[in-house]
C-alpha cells in the first residue's frame, strides 16, 4: 500500500468514526449514584459478547418496578438518556455502557459520571456530557411532558436544544477532541496505521534474535 493511500485510509477512518451530533427522542431516568451493578446484573457478564445485552439493561430494576423508565412505551426507541449525579458508580464493569448502547442510546446527559464508566463509554464513541444539575432537571421534565420531543447533542459545541429548550454542556477538551476528529476508536485508529506498524515491526532489532543464531 502506498503512503498516500495508507494516508487517505486513516483519514477515511477517522471521518467514518467522527461523532458530532446525536439525535432523537430522550429518556429520563432519575435518581442518583446509579450503579453498574444496577444498570447490567452479574448474572449477564458471563456472555462471550457484548450481543444481546441491551435487552437485560436494568433487567432487576425494571422487573421490580414496573414503571420504569426503560419500560415505558413512550421512551422505546431513545437516543438519548438523560440522568443524574455518580452515574455508572460501582464496579467497572465495560458491559454496562455495552448494554445501554445496545439498547440503543447513543449519548447521555448527566449531572455527573463515574469515571471509569465515562472513559469506557468513550472508548465506546458514546459522548457522556455534563450540565448543571438544574438544566438536567428541567431537560428530564420536559421529556417526561413531552416524550416525542426529539433532543439534540451538539457534542462539538457542547449544547443540547429541543423545541424551546437549549442549554450549554460540558465536556473536556480531550474527550471533546477525541469524538469529534474520530481518534476514540483504538481499533480503527490501529487498523489504519497497520502499514506503519509493520514498518516499526521489521525494524526492531531484536525480533530476528531467535534467527540469527
Amino acid at each position: 500500500m502506498s503512503s498516500s493511500v495508507a494516508s487517505e485510509a486513516r483519514n477515511s477512518q477517522a471521518r467514518n468514526s467522527q461523532i458530532k451530533t446525536s439525535q432523537g427522542t430522550a429518556l429520563p431516568l432519575v435518581g442518583n449514584d446509579i450503579d453498574t451493578d444496577r444498570i447490567i446484573p452479574a448474572r449477564f457478564l458471563r456472555c462471550v459478547t457484548f450481543d444481546g445485552l441491551g435487552e437485560h439493561v436494568f433487567a432487576d430494576d425494571r422487573q421490580q418496578d414496573p414503571s420504569h423508565a426503560f419500560n415505558q412505551p413512550q421512551y422505546q426507541g431513545a437516543k438519548i438518556l438523560v440522568v443524574n449525579r455518580n452515574f455508572g458508580c460501582g464496579s467497572s464493569r465495560e458491559h454496562a455502557p455495552q448494554a445501554i448502547a445496545r439498547w440503543g442510546i447513543d449519548a447521555i446527559i448527566g449531572e455527573s459520571f463515574a469515571e471509569i464508566f465515562f472513559g469506557n463509554c468513550l472508548a465506546m464513541g458514546v459522548p457522556c456530557l455534563t450540565a448543571a444539575p438544574e438544566t438536567v432537571t428541567a431537560l428530564q421534565a420536559i421529556v417526561q411532558a413531552n416524550p416525542g420531543r426529539e433532543v439534540q447533542v451538539d457534542v462539538e459545541n457542547r449544547r443540547v436544544t429541543g423545541g424551546d429548550f437549549a442549554a450549554d454542556l460540558t465536556l473536556a477538551d480531550g474527550p471533546h477532541q477525541m469524538l469529534t476528529l474520530g481518534t476514540w476508536d483504538a481499533c480503527g485508529q490501529l487498523v489504519a496505521q497497520a502499514e506503519a506498524i509493520e514498518q516499526i515491526f521489521g525494524e526492531l532489532p531484536y525480533v530476528n534474535w531467535a534467527n540469527a543464531a
